[in-house]
């Protein structure tokens, strides 16, 4: 295995191990949509049946130009599938960097042009109108050779992997077997394709964000307390016999019953996790479980984001928003395969969405 498919493969477990947290009663989890990957490319659906499909250059490609793509289809009859690309723009270097203003990249498959996007360095992404979408469906499915050019230099995107994850997108979406099917087509109309599924919606509680001043013995029995209620004490240093200290807790007010509290889960080379736990403002403080793989708390909301490599190309996310009851999940989502295409990540690829409504003050 390569060492860049090695890390790929670690990014994923790093991505559906944050996914899978337990919880504890009392804090929701969420039901993620399907994910899928095979060779360069990767399929996201999320809860609502919107499914996305994102591409890469050839994992083995050496001197190649990087470049992605990101196919989105929202679920329901007829609805189309849209194109974003994306040149591989890491580091002052890139090469993109390097065109003139008003480049035009040209789009070849098989060697026919079929027009041109304007490439600006400030953009995230540039939009495939649905001439270019189709022919890029047609050439994936396919063996068709898929490239960008601009300025004597090309940009060449895999289709290793394409037709595979495209399949797990019309089955993930109910379109097997009807017209509008992305890979073997059929009779049947898309009539009977599933609509879309509501995005749910969560209200935000007004929290205190302040950090509590708790003194040293409510802290020794908070830790008492949560070594007693979380059974995988051994994953979390904070909880631990031998490293664990009461010290290094911090506690923020949530309302006048319950609180927050937080300590040092685990550290690697370039991550970090921290244990969220919601305990009664008074004892007995029966702690429930939100995640120990957090990074911060702001605003009501506990975020988790994870690299899935030193470089920061790729990463995973996790929110959970406190609705005055328990922790809500309200996002979980990657930012594609570790191809050096952007920092922070190619693209935004969730599994898990919700619409959460701010609270009043």
């Amino acid at each position: 295995m390569s060492s860049s498919r090695w890390t790929t493969a670690l990014a994923i477990v790093l991505a559906l191990a944050l996914a899978f947290v337990t919880f504890a009663a009392g804090a929701q989890k969420a039901e993620r949509g399907p994910s899928f990957l095979h060779k360069d490319w990767q399929l996201a659906c999320d809860n609502t049946g919107t499914c996305r499909a994102a591409g890469y250059h050839a994992d083995e490609s050496g001197d190649s130009e990087g470049v992605s793509v990101l196919l989105t289809r929202k679920a329901g009859p007829r609805e189309p599938v849209t194109g974003q690309v994306m040149l591989a723009n890491y580091g002052d270097d890139a090469l993109v960097r390097k065109l003139p203003k008003g480049s035009r990249l040209g789009m070849f498959v098989n060697g026919r042009a079929l027009g041109t996007v304007a490439w600006k360095v400030e953009s995230d992404s540039l939009a495939l109108n649905p001439e270019q979408t189709q022919a890029l469906l047609k050439a994936l499915v396919g063996t068709g050779r898929i490239v960008w050019k601009a300025g004597g230099n090309e940009w060449e995107l895999s289709n290793a992997g394409a037709t595979a994850v495209l399949l797990k997108m019309d089955e993930a979406q109910g379109r097997l077997g009807t017209r509008g099917a992305l890979v073997k087509p059929g009779a049947r109309d898309e009539a009977s394709v599933p609509a879309p599924l509501p995005t749910p919606i969560v209200k935000a509680a007004v929290t205190d964000d302040q950090l509590l001043k708790v003194d040293a013995r409510q802290k020794q029995q908070l830790l008492r307390a949560l070594r007693a209620a979380t059974p995988n004490k051994e994953g979390c240093d904070v909880l631990s016999e031998a490293t664990g200290d009461a010290t290094d807790l911090s506690v923020w007010r949530l309302n006048a019953t319950k609180l927050l509290v937080s300590g040092v889960c685990w550290t690697a080379a370039y991550n970090s996790g921290s244990g969220f736990w919601v305990v009664n403002a008074k004892e007995p403080y029966t702690p429930v479980l939100v995640t120990q793989n957090g990074t911060d708390y702001n605003s009501a909301t506990i975020s988790a984001a994870q690299k899935g490599r030193g470089l920061g190309d790729c990463w995973s996310h996790e929110d959970w928003t406190w609705d005055g009851t328990a922790f809500v999940q309200t996002s979980i989502s990657e930012s594609g395969l570790c191809r050096g295409i952007a920092p922070g990540g190619a693209w935004t690829l969730p599994n898990w969405v919700t619409t959460v409504v701010p609270a009043k003050r």
